[in-house]
């Protein structure tokens, strides 16, 4: 019985020993994935902005100016690019609406953004845009890679339709979660202007008027680095309208304002990130470990029965020994004849 008991163990062991490496490196790629129907929105705010006022064409302080950012996963598209590529990708409809203390439209832009459900690099699959206008993007965007790295990586910037590095500046602490801290700085850009402004503003109104648009940013991400997610995000936004081929003329401020996140949309984004993290670790950490020290037990389990199923209860003869013959057992006494 030991024996049997310490084979039995033997499989089980084995088993989960192939199980710990097959749920980090096989499993964890194929169920961590974006879900292609999320829907997700954030509202940030800048205090104390300048805002160009079109109706009088002068820069002017506001109390704040919110910026309102939605998420949108498009199950139908992502279902036909999956059909062409053979992979598992989500594709967002996104729009960034930005707006004055009033609520009245100053900007919107929005765009669709093809990634790869698991890894966040972009697929180039057809139908990528930024307010109508056809890009390839490269790099990520809105998120880092579940179990996010100590180094710089490539984040796409949608306002002047390129890549550039977002570096890692160490670690911090946002709200119990520990974070990696990212920077991005775009320098002064020429870019275009969006098809809706208010007033019924247009492009060609404003290339009319002489004016072109150019934008810099100092963008920062305090990302979650097992889940990817990021729990705070602000910039340092300005844009402005310059005078085409008119240095010497002062520029116009369009928008510059120090951009955050709103506290109540920040709070939510922590508690949803700190439930879907122990989901991630769960698949990358607790549970190859556990099979690993599982299989460890089990392994010395396994041995130590069959120790005991082997160890014999007399001392065996050296080999090439012969056993001594035994005594022969007495007869009976002989007979004395007188």
């Amino acid at each position: 019985m030991r024996r049997r008991a310490s084979l039995i163990l033997l499989a089980c062991a084995v088993f989960f020993a192939a199980l710990s490496p097959l749920m980090r490196w096989y499993a964890f790629p194929r169920l961590a994935k974006i879900p292609p129907s999320q829907y997700q929105d954030m509202v940030l705010e800048a205090k104390n902005a300048t805002l160009l006022d079109y109706a009088t064409m002068k820069s002017k302080k506001v109390p704040k100016v919110s910026i309102v950012q939605t998420l949108k996963g498009n199950v139908e598209a992502a279902e036909k690019v999956k059909d062409r590529t053979g992979k598992d990708v989500v594709v967002w409809d996104t729009l960034s609406y930005v707006a004055d203390p009033k609520g009245k439209l100053v900007s919107s832009i929005p765009e669709r953004y093809v990634f790869d459900a698991h890894t966040q690099e972009p697929v180039h699959a057809g139908g990528e845009h930024v307010d109508g206008d056809k890009v390839r993007r490269e790099g990520i965007e809105y998120k880092w890679p579940f179990l996010t790295e100590k180094r710089d990586y490539e984040y796409y910037d949608f306002q002047a339709r390129s890549t550039a590095p977002i570096h890692y500046k160490g670690t911090r602490t946002v709200k119990g979660l520990e974070t990696y801290y990212f920077e991005q700085t775009i320098p002064w850009t020429k870019v275009k202007v969006p098809k809706k402004l208010p007033l019924g503003a247009t492009p060609k109104v404003v290339e009319q008027m002489g004016m072109e648009r150019w934008y810099s940013t100092k963008r920062m991400f305090w990302v979650e680095p097992t889940t990817g997610a990021p729990v705070d995000g602000q910039e340092l936004h300005k844009e402005q309208m310059r005078w085409t081929d008119k240095p010497e003329k002062k520029p116009l401020t369009a928008f510059s304002g120090h951009v955050k996140m709103r506290p109540d949309f920040q709070n939510e984004t922590v508690d949803l990130v700190k439930s879907q993290r122990q989901l991630v670790l769960l698949m990358t950490s607790y549970l190859p470990w556990g099979f690993g020290g599982l299989a460890v037990v089990l392994l010395a389990l396994s041995l130590t029965l069959e120790y005991r199923a082997r160890r014999p209860s007399d001392p065996t003869p050296a080999d090439g020994a012969e056993a001594p013959e035994p005594d022969p057992e007495p007869g009976p006494p002989p007979v004395v004849n007188a």
